[in-house]
């Protein structure tokens, strides 16, 4: 899906063009021949929010950028060429077509481009190098276009996720539920990447619940992780039929509590190994000493589900804006949402107004649905 239509041809313009020095600035400083973007994340990125993707389930699609000290380009086959031009590449970014069946042509075409210097990929094959370090941390800092195309995205995938919950009951199978999650998400034009969903006889079991036949039951955890414009939504959410123990609230409450401690830790030119140290440290005054080694805690977020996950000692600094989502989680108990941190703060983007909240920290955050 390409830039939305709110965004004028102007903003857009000024987005790619800024992308395009960033690409020729990592070519010069690594005397590199040129720069092939391969993955439908770095696709995104570089066309301002277009996709190459038509098999969800790869990370290359069906495009690339090439970018050259003389410019960037889109390399195609002529089945998608028409489409591209018409649908996903901003204008002024050329798109150049090959016979479907001709990929020597296109390789000839980046060779020559290339004119004999060494190349760099995010997808490497063939003696290339992998992108510069530089060009990665740029593409985690966004834009001022691509933080509004966030903030639409965040808000329709909460909306998607309260639907799904709303229509849930206990009958259901879990397949059935991530069936209308996916529905909810696909008609507000946003990839269903992933849907996990855990009714009551596997939420105290599994932290990575594919859907099963299983039940619904008394209780949900629904995690959605929902793409468009390349940018992506992560969250989860808890419903339940029955009212919740004081003891599964207190468990409840314990995350978010380790999750605020992430959130207070997480500021301009800290490390992600900086805020799982609090994170660790967060699980161990509650009570719950090396939970962190039970599920991964999140990390920076955008054009991928995770940019880095975080991890001991991780010396990637958080250069705002970057977008952020921590999941900190206990047996049955688990918080996450998408947010942009930037110098004035932490912005949550996964927001449905609608959805009850509880106070944590001084901050509100999403509290368990109770439907009876």
């Amino acid at each position: 899906m390409p830039p939305e239509p709110s965004a004028p041809p102007s903003t857009v313009r000024n987005e790619m063009l800024t992308k395009a020095d960033r690409l020729r600035e990592a070519i010069e400083r690594h005397d590199l021949g040129a720069i092939r973007l391969r993955g439908q994340d770095w696709f995104a990125w570089a066309t301002c929010g277009g996709s190459n993707g038509v098999l969800m389930a790869t990370d290359a699609g069906v495009a690339e950028v090439l970018a050259t000290r003389s410019g960037v380009r889109v390399l195609t086959d002529a089945i998608e060429a028409d489409r591209l031009r018409a649908e996903e590449v901003p204008p002024g970014l050329d798109v150049v077509a090959f016979e479907w069946a001709d990929d020597a042509a296109l390789e000839a075409h980046a060779r020559e481009a290339a004119a004999g210097g060494p190349v760099a990929s995010d997808l490497p094959a063939d003696g290339e190098r992998p992108l510069p370090a530089f060009l990665v941390a740029a593409k985690r800092r966004l834009l001022e276009p691509e933080i509004e195309r966030y903030r639409s995205v965040g808000r329709d995938a909460a909306d998607a996720m309260t639907e799904t919950l709303g229509r849930a009951t206990p009958e259901m199978t879990e397949l059935e539920l991530a069936g209308v999650g996916a529905e909810a998400l696909l008609k507000r034009g946003l990839d269903p990447a992933l849907i996990l969903v855990a009714g009551s006889r596997r939420v105290d079991r599994h932290r990575h619940p594919r859907p099963t036949t299983s039940p619904v039951g008394d209780r949900v955890e629904v995690v959605i992780c929902g793409r468009r414009t390349g940018l992506f939504a992560n969250l989860t959410r808890f419903a339940w039929f029955r009212e919740p123990t004081g003891a599964e609230r207190r468990t409840a409450m314990d995350v978010a509590l380790v999750e605020a401690d992430a959130f207070d830790a997480t500021r301009p030119g800290a490390t992600l190994g900086a805020v799982f140290t609090a994170v660790t440290a967060a699980y161990a005054r509650l009570g719950h000493p090396r939970a962190e080694l039970d599920h991964h805690q999140g990390g920076t977020t955008g054009y991928r589900s995770r940019e880095v996950i975080a991890a001991p000692g991780d010396p990637t600094i958080l250069d705002d804006p970057v977008a952020v989502a921590w999941n900190p989680s206990l047996t049955g108990a688990k918080i996450e949402d998408t947010v942009l941190l930037t110098h004035a703060g932490l912005e949550v983007l996964t927001v449905d107004p609608s959805w009850p909240t509880v106070e944590v920290a001084g901050r509100a955050r999403p509290d368990l649905l109770v439907r009876r």
